[in-house]
């Protein structure tokens, strides 16, 4: 394939991305070489420790992630943007007032699922629009929009391309914005002047994401085992939560913001004004029990197009079980007892569980109800664990 041939020198691509990307409406945008990414030896380090868990699309497309090539054979630079989705002032939350009027039993929803849109499409609609005006001004060029789904390591190329840090929890940090930002990438085959890597950490000797998480899913600082942590438990998993992970689940039902909610950065970065990322009121937080007692196709209308989806119904109901369970609130048990009756028995082992956690007479009295008539063994095992 012939060599791209623009009109504009590198330097003049750089300030045109960077000026498009703003009017494209992104918080941040810096340009990186198309090249592999500096931290491919602990991916891959990351993938032998079974760190991904299920989430066995990762391993699968292992090779594509060695270089941008394996998404885009020609590229040769990579335009990193980013959304912040923050609109919680980290310094004066107001989670638990809005928990005790909005739910009986509330669950937590992570602040980037708030909205009324899945961000993936949102995101792959800007770098559109942005893909758009570098082709009007260089026909020639030829582009790709990345968001989360193809094989590239995106935190990479975001600080190859200027835009922050990577903190302890693993997150990429911009002093600025934080760390609540939604990362997009367009690849391109035309050379354009790369911004200057970001080489330096800032977190200095704080630790506070170590010590927060709930289920403990840092071996160390800088790695993450997804197998620990909560968003991928609620998200990622198909099957049932592990037992002993299950109280540190807490109340979140759908994806975590314990690490980002402690880091100082984000006390100081300024709230997301976007309207695409405003938090709907029924989702900070949702309604675990009512979650639980709607019917799956209801479910699947209300969240369709919207990160709630991923779960499915049946992922959806196991999450609010265990929120249900944590919450340890006896008015949890008619939905716990509605829950008993759903087709998926990974749904019905929640709730078991759950009553179990609760442990009235109420509970214990559908715990064996139910007994009398399950009939798959691992919910009859679930059953028998929440009786004892």
């Amino acid at each position: 394939m012939p060599e791209t041939m623009t009109t504009k020198t590198p330097d003049e691509l750089a300030a045109l991305v960077k000026a498009q990307a703003t009017v494209a409406g992104f918080d941040l945008v810096g340009i990186a070489p198309a090249v592999e990414p500096t931290g491919w030896s602990r991916f891959l380090h990351w993938l032998e420790e079974g760190f991904a868990g299920e989430m066995e699309y990762i391993p699968r497309r292992q090779a594509a992630y060695a270089h941008p090539e394996g998404v885009m054979p020609t590229v040769r630079s990579v335009i990193m943007v980013a959304i912040n989705y923050g609109t919680v002032d980290q310094n004066n939350s107001t989670h638990s007032a809005v928990e005790a009027e909005a739910s009986l039993v509330p669950g937590r929803v992570a602040q980037y699922a708030w909205g009324t849109a899945d961000y993936h499409d949102y995101l792959k609609a800007r770098l559109h629009t942005l893909a758009a005006a570098l082709h009007a001004t260089e026909p020639t060029l030829r582009t790709r929009a990345v968001v989360d789904t193809a094989p590239l390591l995106e935190r990479d190329f975001a600080r190859l391309a200027g835009l922050g840090w990577f903190g302890k929890n693993t997150m990429l940090i911009n002093k600025r914005q934080g760390s609540f930002l939604l990362l997009g990438a367009l690849l391109t085959d035309a050379e354009i002047t790369a911004d200057v890597v970001h080489g330096t950490s800032h977190c200095g000797t704080c630790t506070r994401c170590l010590v927060a998480c709930p289920t403990e899913a840092f071996p160390e600082p800088g790695v993450l085992d997804a197998r620990r942590c909560i968003a991928y438990l609620t998200i990622e998993l198909k099957g049932s939560i592990p037992t002993e992970l299950r109280s540190g689940m807490g109340d979140w039902l759908f994806g975590c913001d314990v690490c980002q909610d402690v880091c100082p950065w984000n006390w100081k970065s300024p709230r997301a004004t976007d309207p695409v990322v405003q938090p709907q009121p029924a989702l900070q937080p949702a309604d675990a029990g009512k979650i639980l007692m709607t019917e799956d196709t209801e479910l699947r209308r209300q969240f369709r197009g919207t990160p709630l989806s991923r779960p499915g119904p049946a992922g959806l109901k196991r999450n609010a079980a265990m929120v249900l369970g944590n919450s340890k609130n006896p008015a949890a048990i008619e939905a716990l007892v509605i829950g008993l009756t759903h087709s998926e028995a990974m749904v019905r082992g929640s709730c078991a569980w759950a009553l179990g956690q609760i442990g009235t007479e109420a509970s214990h009295t559908a715990l064996i109800q139910q007994q009398a008539i399950e009939d798959n063994p691992e919910v009859q095992a679930e059953l028998t664990a929440a009786l004892q």
